[in-house]
């Protein structure tokens, strides 16, 4: 689970000048400051990387250039919603991508892979249906009213949607991981046993009753 928690962390990190514009939008409620500001930013990240020599992901190219454009045309039209747009198009190609079949695989420890490979799998399709609607939610609520009630709604939305996704999905393996192991130890130490054991509990159960 420290795996998944380190792609959730990734991210937020490509959302990183989304949240920057808002903020400093809210601050300012200059549109053209924020985005500059915030396309600043996502150049920043790719850069910070690239010196440090670590690989740049898909991912973060792909935010970078989304950053670039919707910033630019926002500078163009004056208009914040294209920023606001943003993120509708992160949740639709992340929701795409969860879409491959045990994707969750990756992230999980060597013992859950033993034991809910399976489950793993719905969880995985249950995520992606989140990133759907959540692109879908975003997408109406940034078209529909001003930049501080987006933002209100989305960011308690985003926080809260993905924190619950990522209990239950937790819980549901844990449960069912931990009564599939207990099945199994069972079976285990039954097949151990010395047939003069097993007939001896026999015996004993029957008595008893």
């Amino acid at each position: 689970m420290r795996n998944l928690l380190e792609a959730g962390r990734l991210l937020l990190l490509d959302m990183a000048a989304t949240l920057f514009f808002l903020m400093l939008f809210l601050l300012t409620h200059n549109v053209a400051l924020s985005v500059v500001l915030g396309m600043a930013l996502g150049a920043a990240q790719i850069g910070w990387q690239l010196a440090r020599r670590k690989p740049i992901d898909t991912m973060q190219w792909m935010s970078l250039f989304l950053v670039l454009g919707a910033g630019t045309v926002t500078l163009i039209t004056n208009d914040p919603r294209f920023v606001m747009i943003k993120p509708s198009v992160i949740y639709l190609i992340v929701g795409v991508v969860m879409l491959k079949r045990g994707w969750m695989n990756r992230y999980l420890p060597p013992i859950a892979l033993e034991l809910v490979p399976d489950i793993a799998v719905i969880l995985g399709y249950a995520w992606s249906g989140l990133m759907f609607f959540s692109a879908a939610l975003n997408l109406v609520v940034a078209l529909n009213f001003s930049v501080v009630t987006w933002s209100a709604t989305m960011s308690i939305y985003g926080i809260a949607s993905k924190a619950v996704m990522f209990l239950i999905g937790y819980a549901v393996m844990r449960t069912i991981g931990a009564a599939r192991n207990r099945r199994r130890s069972t079976s285990v130490a039954a097949s151990a046993s010395p047939p003069s054991v097993i007939a001896d509990d026999l015996v004993k159960a029957g008595s008893a009753s």
